[in-house]
């Protein structure tokens, strides 16, 4: 539904950031992790939300970046319970 790289906005508490993982669960459920900017020279956290629950708010950076290659740091990984 939507792309990787796009801006988007939670429409239940207004968190915003660039998609940056999609993650679709066995049971039918996707989220997608927004990563929102730097504060104060700092990476914050991303966060899982519903796929419903979002809207676009613009393009974001989906066409500055492209994958090369695969792997890399995933600090913003689900946690399991």
């Amino acid at each position: 539904m939507f792309k990787l790289g796009q801006k988007l906005r939670c429409k239940v508490t207004g968190f915003e950031g660039i998609a940056i993982v999609k993650c679709e669960y066995i049971n039918g459920c996707v989220q997608y992790c927004l990563k929102p900017p730097a504060k104060d020279g700092k990476m914050l956290e991303g966060e899982y939300v519903d796929q419903q629950q979002l809207e676009i708010i613009d393009e974001g950076i989906s066409n500055v970046i492209t994958a090369k290659e695969t792997g890399g740091i995933m600090p913003d990984m689900p946690k399991y319970r």
